[in-house]
């Protein structure tokens, strides 16, 4: 999404979707097509001004950025609470769901 072919062509068009492409993974194919749709629309320049909100969803669905630091902060506070010996060694981490539940 970052750059655009100089001179485009019907090659280019075959070829452009070479690449990472999130399409047959299912959880972010949805957004990446939005994204790309509207790329497309209003070309790479203007794009990524009034794309600006699809394509930090998509960033995020492909990245996960924040699910990542939430996941960290919530380690970190529940080190911190056994460390102070609000939590004791049994409830330091969540009970494992039974094996069936899946």
């Amino acid at each position: 999404m970052e750059s655009s072919p100089f001179l485009k062509s019907p090659f280019t068009d075959l070829t452009g979707a070479v690449g990472i492409s999130h399409q047959f993974f299912g959880e972010c194919a949805d957004i990446e097509m939005k994204t790309l749709d509207c790329l497309e629309a209003y070309g790479l320049d203007r794009g990524l001004k009034k794309c600006d909100a699809l394509i930090a969803d998509y960033t995020e669905c492909a990245r996960k950025v924040k699910q990542y630091n939430r996941m960290f902060t919530m380690r970190k506070e529940r080190n911190r609470q056994y460390a102070a010996g609000e939590r004791t060694k049994e409830n330091h981490y969540a009970p494992s769901p039974p094996n069936d539940s899946y």
